[in-house]
């Protein structure tokens, strides 16, 4: 005769069994996960969300890291699948993801030719210096994804910001945080087949090619990147054409060149004005010793008026700035590094998204920014100056002997002044009720006013301006300073100012994104090494002995009685 009490342990053991099987079966249609993190590093932003969720195409994601991998790298790697986990799980169509090494088992001329074809498609390989027994030995890693979806496919950098002075460690940090974006942007393009076209005007004096370089290169990943001529470019040009930059122009611009500019903003095509209204220039004054800053005449200012913003005739000399290289005198001259306060950093607004997260901007010579009251633009503010700072109007005396003298605090007390504006609206034509000027051929369409639209002001040209090796004429990477080996937010910038008026899904809250990897602190870990082992080894092995002691006491009490 069966009891009632083993009834009850068999029918809550079926019960369970029961319970545990459904739940697996519901598992393989539902998702959900907890994410106890801080930053919810492993929460899918809604971006990535519904551009998955809306997929229409099948989508392929190959990544290259793969393999006997540095620790560092395979921190990398666990987050990309990790990643591309959570993708899979929120995609609305089939979603291939494959992990593989591509040039494992391969001999010498085998792996050359892969190698060479995956060069071609975009995937670079980085060489890396790995520390053994026998010394340092060299291995090849291709730390790239490439995303597939139709007949479109673009290559994903997983290492970003591999330059300058990051290590290792940084720059996988860094990688790490970046993730998210860059898969979720890398697919948002395959599955438009759109790469909007960028362009940086040329013609009127702005910086060549050489200093633009790394901006070229950077938003070349994404996007179609060149040069523009306003002399030569038609309506069916522009038309073609997502943003104009305008970077430090010296030249007067042409009524004719303007007209084109207002067209292609009253067809929703974004500006970003970075204007130098000075003539101040380091390299000038290192020759002679000093230069008069003189106000330059673009013909920009009516322009600009109309859409809500004026780039003063002034200088902002910033306690918080920059510094610049300089030869003590003597037989054995030597470079010493001093704060040059004509080269303010520029503090972004953390309010606003485009700028938000980004490091201080390092800028030269850089003129304040007022808005307008245009009726239909709103204005928000993206760069400041410290509050540590004078404005000088121009022309002004500039002397390299200014660098010897120290800012005096209360002198210096102000407050932050406007460096970058973004304006949004419909902007009013400039060209209204005006003939058309002459060199003006073709048909242009200019309505009264805009499209809904946006564009940036900021008071300084060289805000994406990259330096050059003195020695070889190389680029260094945009934001980087050779001589102080800090990296600034310039680049960062300019990546987020393309996808903010490029794009009409919000990329940049995740670019913003932030995680916070906690690494352990290596010193610690070597001073400390010993007693760390002792506590995983011993401790484990003293609990179950405390526990053993504690259960055998214990069992003797409960039963003695």
């Amino acid at each position: 005769m069966v009891t009632a009490a083993p009834k009850r342990k068999w029918l809550s053991l079926l019960v369970f069994i029961l319970a545990l099987t459904a739940i697996n079966i519901a598992s393989q249609y539902f998702y959900a996960r907890i994410d106890f993190t801080k930053e919810q590093r492993f929460t899918l932003t809604p971006v990535s969300r519904e551009l998955l969720q809306n997929a229409g195409k099948p989508i392929i994601i190959t990544v290259f890291l793969e393999g006997e991998l540095p620790a560092a790298f395979q921190r990398l790697r666990n987050a990309t699948k990790d990643l591309l986990g959570d993708y899979k799980a929120y995609a609305g169509v089939e979603m291939k993801v494959v992990f593989t090494d591509p040039i494992s088992g391969l001999s010498g001329a085998e792996r050359d030719t892969v190698v060479n074809n995956l060069y071609q498609l975009g995937i670079e390989p980085t060489t890396l210096n790995i520390k053994n027994e026998d010394g340092f030995a060299q291995k090849v890693v291709f730390p790239m994804a490439i995303v597939e979806a139709g007949d479109h496919h673009i290559p994903v950098k997983l290492l970003q910001n591999l330059d300058a002075a990051g290590s290792y460690e940084q720059n996988i940090n860094h990688s790490i945080q970046n993730l998210e974006y860059v898969f979720t942007a890398a697919i948002q393009k395959v599955l438009s087949g759109d790469r909007p076209r960028i362009g940086f005007t040329e013609g009127n004096g702005e910086l060549s090619d050489l200093y633009l370089s790394d901006a070229l290169k950077s938003l070349s990943e994404r996007y179609e990147a060149g040069r523009v001529n306003l002399d030569l470019i038609d309506n069916d040009g522009l038309d073609k054409l997502k943003l104009l930059i305008i970077a430090k122009p010296q030249k007067q611009f042409t009524e004719a060149q303007k007209y084109k500019l207002n067209y292609f903003i009253m067809n929703g095509g974004s500006v970003v004005w970075c204007i130098d209204q000075t003539s101040a220039d380091l390299d000038s004054m290192s020759r002679s010793g000093e230069q008069l800053a003189l106000n330059r005449t673009l013909n920009l200012d009516d322009m600009l008026f109309m859409y809500g913003a004026r780039v003063n005739y002034n200088l902002i000399a910033d306690a918080n700035c920059a510094e610049i290289p300089l030869s003590m005198g003597g037989q054995d001259a030597q470079i010493q590094m001093a704060p040059w306060v004509y080269y303010p950093l520029l503090m972004p607004d953390t309010a606003n998204n485009i700028v938000k997260n980004i490091d201080g901007v390092r800028s030269e010579f850089a003129s304040t920014v007022d808005t307008i009251g245009v009726r239909g633009i709103t204005k928000k503010i993206l760069l400041q100056s410290s509050a540590f700072n004078k404005v000088h109007p121009t022309p002004k005396l500039l002397s390299l002997q200014m660098v010897s003298e120290q800012p005096d605090p209360k002198s210096y007390a102000s407050v932050p002044h406007t460096v970058g504006v973004l304006l949004e609206g419909v902007f009013p034509s400039v060209f209204l009720n005006r003939a058309v000027p002459a060199g003006i051929s073709g048909s242009y369409s200019v309505p009264a006013q805009s499209k809904p639209n946006k564009m940036i002001v900021i008071g300084d040209g060289d805000v994406f301006k990259n330096q050059v090796s003195s020695r070889d004429g190389s680029a260094f990477p945009l934001g980087f300073d050779r001589y102080t080996q800090r990296n600034y937010g310039n680049k960062a910038l300019l990546l987020n100012i393309a996808d903010f008026l490029t794009n009409d899904t919000d990329l940049i809250s995740l670019r913003n994104k932030e995680v916070k990897i906690r690494l352990l602190d290596k010193a610690k870990i070597r001073a400390e090494r010993l007693n760390w082992q002792l506590v995983n080894v011993a401790g484990p092995l003293l609990m179950l002995i405390l526990f053993a002691t504690f259960q055998h006491y214990y069992r003797k009490h409960k039963y003695a009685r």
